[in-house]
């Protein structure tokens, strides 16, 4: 049987084959268990590293997979480094060699070095910015190009890519400069992605969750508490994971560069930056002229949203 089906799966996803990075905990766990128990086969991605990237094992990944296949799934570990391009590479080739074909990509891989930015050093800027950004772009490049050969072969794929931002990409988070700085790239990596790949049968997507994992339970201890029993936990991440699935299936078609938040049972269109206020002198401004139209421009428009954890 494929999938592991439980009774209140649809089958949303049989026939197609998904590749979800960092599936070994948290929210990419739960995408993995959800793909398959809707019938698709899965390619189940994690280094088994720490919190802030260190060490790593292959375990966590392997142990999704036992959990899957225990359910009469169908899913197959991969251990290898996706910021790096030959790790995204035999990624999608896992996902061809095992499966014969890839459908579905959800890019979740990440971890944190927390800093306020006086104290952030390089390389922790640039491990972060690995991992989200580079680990996003390097699969979806791999995937895309799978993809394009496909479609100019005249077997145009119904693929699609479910990239991972954050609430701290799209507003800004005190302290995790390096952080939202790559989940912001995400944003903007998306929507190049979408307009570009359209042609050849590729939606490409974003979701910001909001979710109990390891990097959210030490940062925002309290908001991400379970509750006691009987009570609707919003904050597990297999709430965001229904989202993924759809996005993920044939059923999204006409779905692409958009940016979803998604939390507990709320799922919100994220609008992006559009024009506000203007004036145009049709001449240069001087400095001062400048200064005092923006500030009539600044009491037309709307109040930006607050930075999380600003005081």
């Amino acid at each position: 049987m494929t999938g592991l089906r439980t009774g209140l799966s649809t089958g949303l996803c049989t026939g197609r084959v998904a590749v979800v990075t960092g599936a070994g905990r948290g929210l990419g766990r739960a995408h993995a268990l959800a793909l398959a128990a809707e019938g698709a086969r899965v390619v189940v991605n994690d280094l088994g590293v720490g919190l802030d990237g260190s060490g790593g094992a292959a375990g966590p990944a392997q142990e999704v997979v036992d959990e899957i296949r225990a359910r009469g799934g169908e899913a197959v570990a991969h251990g290898g480094d996706i910021a790096t391009t030959d790790g995204a590479a035999s990624l999608v080739a896992a996902a061809l060699d095992t499966y014969g074909r890839l459908d579905t990509l959800v890019n979740n891989a990440g971890f944190l070095r927390d800093r306020m930015l006086v104290n952030l050093d390089e390389d922790d800027w640039d491990a972060v910015m690995r991992v989200h950004l580079k680990g996003h772009f390097l699969t979806l490049r791999h995937a895309a190009a799978h993809w394009r050969a496909e479609a100019k072969a005249g077997r145009t794929p119904t693929a699609r890519v479910i990239n991972t931002s954050s609430g701290a990409g799209l507003l800004g988070s005190v302290g995790q400069g390096n952080y939202a700085a790559a989940k912001a790239g995400i944003v903007g990596l998306t929507l190049v992605a979408a307009a570009e790949m359209a042609r050849y049968g590729v939606q490409v997507n974003a979701i910001a969750p909001a979710a109990r994992t390891r990097m959210t339970e030490e940062t925002f201890a309290e908001t991400m508490a379970a509750p006691g029993e009987d009570t609707f936990d919003a904050m597990a991440p297999e709430n965001v994971s229904p989202l993924v699935v759809w996005l993920g299936s044939a059923d999204s078609a006409g779905v692409t560069g958009r940016v979803f938040e998604a939390e507990g049972g709320r799922i919100t269109v994220m609008e992006g930056w559009r024009p506000g206020p203007t004036a145009n002198k049709n001449a240069r401004w001087t400095p001062t002229e400048a200064g005092e139209t923006t500030r009539k421009l600044l009491a037309e428009a709307e109040p930006p949203q607050p930075v999380y954890g600003a005081q």
